[in-house]
């Protein structure tokens, strides 16, 4: 069922609100990159990207999505429940023994949604290529989207896919950069300097959008139209899409020390007062 843009970006208050009660039940977890990944779920599930239910892992048909920075699962899962692919009380499972909602996504759980496990970083570009290569050979004209985290591109294997990528004319591919400048030890710049990004994905051959409001819902749902626009064309597409580590939540909002840091029971409610809903669905 198609949604309006006030009701997915109140979907992303509540998205926002689910990320931090499951980080917070089981005092572990990634609310920081999660919570700023918020608005390009719920404009790729919401608005862009064509996918169906029930789930088939074969994906034959439609676009599928890959999380190559699997750290960020609980905004992926939300999403995913919030759509329908699974029960939304089904989140108070994650990370607890037993669960399908593991820390990292993993397909011998067999969650609907999840088409590559990605507690390694670094390789679910190469999925993706591997994916958009497959449709390619069997006529299907849907498209491949990867998330990939921007401490994530110091991976040596993202680099070996872009070229790949680019000589192999890889153009039903949209890889999309949380391109946020924080990562688990600090500041991008200061753990390993990614340089001048844009003019690298270039100089690789892709075709490179840049949105600096990876934060506004319609800013993020424009900048994934756009980029459809652009395949087709012999290149494939990167986003560079900037986003706020922990927005929404003023204590966590740009700073590396929520990466994978629970928020205490007051910290919580602090950050639940900061997301108020006419309507609350909590699970």
């Amino acid at each position: 069922m198609s949604k309006s843009i006030e009701e997915l970006k109140s979907l992303t208050t509540q998205i926002r609100r689910d990320i931090l009660r499951m980080v917070h039940a089981v005092n572990s977890g990634h609310p920081g990159g999660s919570l700023g990944c918020v608005e390009y779920f719920t404009a790729l599930y919401g608005k862009v990207m064509n996918h169906k239910l029930p789930f088939s892992m074969e994906g034959k048909g439609e676009d599928v999505f890959y999380l190559s920075n699997g750290h960020i699962s609980p905004v992926f899962y939300s999403t995913l429940a919030r759509f329908g692919y699974f029960p939304v009380e089904e989140l108070s499972t994650f990370r607890k023994l037993n669960s399908r909602l593991q820390g990292h996504p993993t397909t011998h759980e067999h969650l609907e949604g999840i088409r590559m496990s990605s507690g390694s970083l670094g390789q679910g570009l190469s999925v993706g290529i591997g994916t958009a290569l497959a449709k390619k050979v069997d006529g299907d004209k849907s498209l491949v989207f990867t998330l990939h985290g921007d401490g994530e591109l110091q991976e040596g294997q993202i680099w070996e896919a872009l070229m790949f990528a680019a000589a192999k004319k890889v153009d039903n591919l949209i890889a999309t950069i949380d391109y946020n400048g924080q990562q688990i030890d600090g500041s991008t710049e200061h753990v390993l300097s990614l340089g001048n990004l844009h003019a690298k994905f270039e100089a690789f051959g892709w075709e490179v959008i840049e949105e600096k409001n990876g934060n506004d819902l319609e800013a993020v749902i424009a900048a994934l139209e756009f980029a459809k626009s652009k395949t087709g064309n012999g290149k494939p597409v990167v986003i560079m899409l900037h986003t706020e580590m922990g927005n929404g939540v003023d204590f966590m909002m740009g700073s590396h020390a929520w990466h994978g840091k629970a928020p205490s029971d007051a910290q919580l409610e602090s950050a639940l007062s900061q997301l108020q809903l006419d309507e609350v669905a909590d699970y």
